[in-house]
């Protein structure tokens, strides 16, 4: 059985779960969005997107850009503030254990997407931006680490199920 925790390593871990869980679907939505602004070759755009209305679609991104943004950011803050205070032995808790390394290999790759994010939300939060300074922004983003958001996501949901039924926890001796 786990030991019981502190209301607030619990409140950490509820900020997190909901952090990572608003962080997960903004992102679904975030990906679904950008690859259909662009053909297979993530080269050139899709026949129905043209020079008048990429403004206005990179405009409706921004907030799945801007929300997954700070999502990430408060979900890794709470999640080590959670496994801090809480006192768990990850020797103990391997599911926690498993957790933890999952996020610690994932969190670089992603803050490196987030530098990409920073620059594309920045420059479409100026009044008058403009999309050609944008969109090769977008279209690194999605090309340098290629399928690495998808397997992510996979790894978060694996997340989920860790933290949920809590497997290879080791009883007291």
């Amino acid at each position: 059985m786990m030991k019981k925790i502190s209301k607030i390593s619990a409140s950490f871990l509820t900020v997190a779960s909901i952090a990572c869980i608003f962080w997960m679907g903004s992102y679904f939505l975030r990906m679904t969005l950008s690859y259909q602004i662009f053909d297979e070759t993530i080269t050139s755009y899709k026949s129905y997107i043209n020079g008048q209305n990429i403004r206005g679609i990179l405009i409706t991104l921004n907030p799945a850009v801007i929300s997954t943004f700070v999502l990430f950011i408060v979900f890794i803050v709470f999640y080590f503030l959670f496994l801090f205070s809480s006192g768990l032995n990850l020797r103990k808790n391997g599911w926690l254990f498993i957790i933890t390394i999952l996020i610690m290999v994932t969190a670089p790759f992603e803050i490196y997407l987030m530098t990409i994010d920073y620059r594309i939300f920045s420059k479409v939060n100026v009044t008058a931006f403009n999309p050609v300074e944008v969109i090769p922004l977008v279209m690194q983003r999605l090309k340098e680490i290629s399928s690495f958001p998808l397997i992510e996501l996979l790894s978060y949901c694996a997340v989920i199920f860790l933290a949920v039924f809590k497997p290879l926890t080791r009883e007291d001796s």
